[in-house]
């Protein structure tokens, strides 16, 4: 039996930073990892949270029930998929450093780290005419100070400038103007709440939020990164993605022989 996992990337990622991953999860999972809406081999495609989340129901109806792995936005467009459809397609699932609500206000903390509603508005704007400089401040943030990733910050620059920035901004927007916290109390299939012990992006506090909401939601903590566990520590991160399927996501419905990354 070989159990099919569906990877959603983070903003201005692709589908291609989980292929590691991928590899170290061997021959038993399935592993599918598409770009999303308005990155790499879909970057004409409207970019939308809306769109993103039916690309991941395009890909979830033609799997037999996957665990799906969001990161950062990916979190937030498996929380969309969630709201529009609903769980029944699906075995698991694990979201990676991110919080249902980025932007805090009086009554809410756990946002983006350092940032108020009207900085992070600002920041919206500096995304087209100042990406040089947004591309190494991400770079430099999506990790802990002290962590050695297997993609190295200058990869990662590289890779952003490379970017279109115009493709960008609207689903930043999306993010910064989403709210998911009522879906996630909604959430009622096995759910591993992922977070980075050192993130520069969210408090730890966001993932045992999560937790506490969703019936069947746990936390792992990754002491050693930040905003990219499964870069970070990817042998550590990939035992506990095998671990949360071998004891709280397998089932035994059938699962078909898909074609790996």
């Amino acid at each position: 039996m070989t159990i099919p996992v569906l990877f959603l990337h983070g903003w201005a990622m692709s589908g291609a930073y989980f292929d590691d991953l991928a590899s170290r999860l061997g021959p038993a999972f399935a592993c599918h990892a598409p770009d999303l809406p308005g990155h790499g081999s879909r970057a004409q495609d409207e970019p939308s949270l809306e769109n993103c989340a039916e690309v991941a129901k395009e890909w979830i109806d033609r799997l037999d029930r996957p665990v799906l792995v969001g990161w950062s936005m990916g979190a937030a467009v498996a929380w969309r998929y969630i709201a529009q459809h609903g769980t029944s397609g699906l075995r698991g699932l694990v979201t990676i450093d991110m919080s249902p609500r980025m932007m805090p206000d009086a009554d809410w903390s756990l946002g983006l780290l350092g940032g108020t509603a009207e900085t992070i508005l600002a920041t919206s704007e500096k995304i087209i005419p100042k990406w040089p400089a947004m591309a190494g401040s991400i770079a430099r943030n999506m990790y802990a100070r002290s962590s050695d990733p297997i993609v190295s910050r200058d990869a990662v620059e590289t890779f952003l400038l490379a970017q279109d920035p115009a493709r960008l901004r609207p689903l930043w927007d999306d993010l910064t103007a989403m709210d998911e916290r009522q879906t996630i109390a909604g959430i009622d299939i096995p759910y591993l709440v992922c977070s980075g012990a050192q993130s520069r992006l969210y408090k730890q506090d966001a993932a045992h939020w999560i937790a506490a909401q969703a019936g069947q939601a746990r936390v792992e903590s990754f002491e050693n990164s930040g905003h990219s566990p499964h870069l970070e520590e990817p042998s550590a991160f990939c035992d506990a993605l095998k671990r949360f399927i071998a004891q709280d996501a397998l089932d035994t419905s059938s699962c078909d022989q898909k074609d790996a990354i």
